[in-house]
């Protein structure tokens, strides 16, 4: 056996993935997936983070990690046009993903009012207006697209694999799973009682940190 294969197997039998989940679909929503981790202090091994440094993902990692029992993977995110950073990232991200894998638009900015008890620990740049001091707080949602592909793809897969913790997915999963789909919810952190009865399995992103991050500088 090579040594992709016996790793793809490896994971598979890992996370409880059979071959009775047949063809997968794995949904990468980045914005929570970006979230996963940044309060945690210790490594996949539990040794101490040390300070200065913090875990990332990895996106050649998060690639062939989703590859190890995915027949199609693709990537949410979205970009802000005004910032080079935002723009060299999606253009990364398709370099690792292929750009046909990778979905994006503009992210919008809300203004966010701020109260006085606020107004101390803020840590973003404030503007202000007639109504006093706000900052703005970038959205940029993706549960409508990713619900839309999970439907309009249904011929071409047997379960479907969600990187995210979003309860607002209910609704889409009961709805897959009367079309005879499986649902494999990957999430970081607490999800409702409702959501993990909506799925076959759960796989909390602790158990895959190791393939996903690496701890760069801060």
């Amino acid at each position: 056996m090579q040594l992709e294969e016996f790793k793809k197997q490896f994971v598979r039998n890992e996370l409880k993935i059979n071959e009775d989940y047949g063809k997968i679909l794995s949904i990468l929503d980045f914005g929570n997936i970006n979230h996963w981790f940044e309060e945690d202090r210790q490594d996949a091994d539990n040794k101490a983070i040390p300070d200065g440094e913090k875990l990332r993902i990895n996106l050649e990692g998060l690639k062939d990690f989703a590859n190890l029992f995915s027949t199609d993977v693709r990537f949410y995110y979205g970009t802000d046009i005004q910032k080079s950073g935002s723009t060299k990232f999606i253009s990364a991200v398709k370099n690792v993903f292929g750009k046909h894998r990778v979905f994006s638009k503009q992210i919008q900015y809300v203004r966010h009012h701020l109260k006085d008890n606020e107004l101390m620990a803020n840590t973003r740049i404030t503007f202000t207006d007639c109504d006093g001091s706000f900052v703005k707080i970038p959205k940029c949602n993706f549960d409508v697209e990713m619900s839309v592909d999970s439907i309009r793809l249904l011929d071409n897969y047997n379960t479907l694999v969600m990187f995210s913790g979003d309860a607002d997915f209910i609704a889409l999963f009961r709805y897959l799973t009367k079309k005879g789909k499986k649902i494999i919810l990957v999430k970081g952190g607490h999800i409702t009682d409702d959501l993990r009865k909506s799925v076959n399995l759960v796989v909390n992103a602790q158990r895959i940190k190791r393939y996903i991050t690496n701890i760069e500088k801060i």
